[in-house]
């Protein structure tokens, strides 16, 4: 199969950066699956595994898509009628009330649910990328890993949950001094700030922590941090909101005594963390954040979010296109859309 992966991004990329890595891990593994793939990107990209074609964002799409290619994969929305079969994923919230193409993936259930939809494909990471863990080390703090100067992110309430329990946070995505939502001094001693940080940097970081701390105050879409941390060993510790709760898994272990989430109750233990809409609640279990196993959550990422398992996904999407058969039977409405800021009890 001829794939066309259509993003208004630079690839690939070093640093900050949750489409251009899921873009370039699809098309990794689609060619490992022995498809070929072309990239229609933004200049300045390069790819040792697939063509790289260049986006003119002033010039029809239309008129830039290769005829050779069988389908095409975009990553932003077109009012453009295209000449070969295509799909669109689509990746964060609409902030207004629309109609979206009947071949529009959405990146979790929530996500999908929220937006009128039903088909979704879960984001994958490329394990290589990452190295192998060491999942007993020993862990010395806990971490933070998202754009701070994003409000919806909340490491404000990371830092006062960290402090809380009297552990120390690592923020990675984020500087002491915030000029971005008016001027933010941190002076917090137990928090270290890294700043944008990819790489070996972010996985030897994610390798020595106790866990993530991620009290999100919007509904969250698909959140990377998520599978990268459980990736390291790392449990979860934050709200429940948007597709968090899938992919901590909506079930309860044995010998844990709190509720399961079941779409209504404000809190669950699993496996592989907690979530909770009280803080007093996430402070308890991340000082107990030793009796989670970091070997359960590093298989749970390796068996559920994985490249490959990703793009296994989309070939039968890609399949069931060229087949004459919708993703969707109708096109998913979004009719109202919720407030972007959520929040959380003391």
């Amino acid at each position: 199969m001829k794939i066309l992966l259509v993003s208004n991004t630079k690839i690939p990329v070093h640093l900050y950066g949750g489409i251009e890595r899921v873009i370039w891990w699809l098309g990794k593994s689609l060619v490992r699956m022995g498809h070929e793939v072309t990239y229609l990107v933004k200049p300045g990209s390069a790819c040792p595994f697939a063509k790289v074609l260049i986006l003119n964002e002033k010039k029809p799409l239309a008129e830039q898509i290769p005829e050779n290619c069988d389908i095409v994969h975009l990553y932003f929305e077109t009012n453009e009628e295209l000449p070969k079969p295509h799909i669109t994923t689509h990746y964060g919230n609409s902030s207004e009330p629309k109609i979206f193409d009947p071949n529009t993936v959405f990146i979790s259930q929530n996500q999908a649910q929220r937006h009128g939809g039903s088909v979704f494909v879960y984001n994958g990471i490329d394990f290589e990328d990452y190295g192998k863990p060491d999942l007993y080390n020993r862990r010395l703090y806990f971490h933070f890993l998202g754009n701070a100067a994003w409000r919806v992110k909340n490491v404000r309430g990371g830092i006062d949950l960290a402090g809380k329990a009297g552990e120390r946070l690592h923020v990675i995505g984020g500087t002491r001094v915030n000029f971005r939502m008016g001027l933010r001094i941190t002076l917090t001693p137990h928090v270290r700030f890294h700043g944008m940080l990819g790489g070996d940097g972010k996985n030897a970081i994610l390798n020595r922590s106790k866990g993530l701390i991620f009290p999100v105050l919007w509904n969250e879409p698909f959140g990377l941090t998520i599978v990268e941390s459980l990736y390291f060993g790392c449990p979860v510790f934050g709200t429940p909101f948007g597709s968090l709760p899938e992919l901590l898994g909506k079930k309860e272990s044995a010998d844990r005594k709190k509720s399961t989430w079941n779409g209504t109750v404000d809190a669950f233990y699993s496996d592989f963390g907690c979530l909770s809409v009280k803080k007093s609640e996430l402070v308890e279990a991340i000082k107990n954040a030793g009796s989670f196993d970091p070997r359960c959550c590093h298989e749970h990422a390796q068996e559920n979010f994985s490249a490959d398992r990703m793009a296994r996904d989309y070939v039968r999407l890609y399949e069931q296109v060229l087949n004459g058969k919708p993703i969707h039977e109708g096109s998913p409405v979004l009719t109202e859309a919720a407030d972007k800021l959520l929040t959380i009890e003391d």
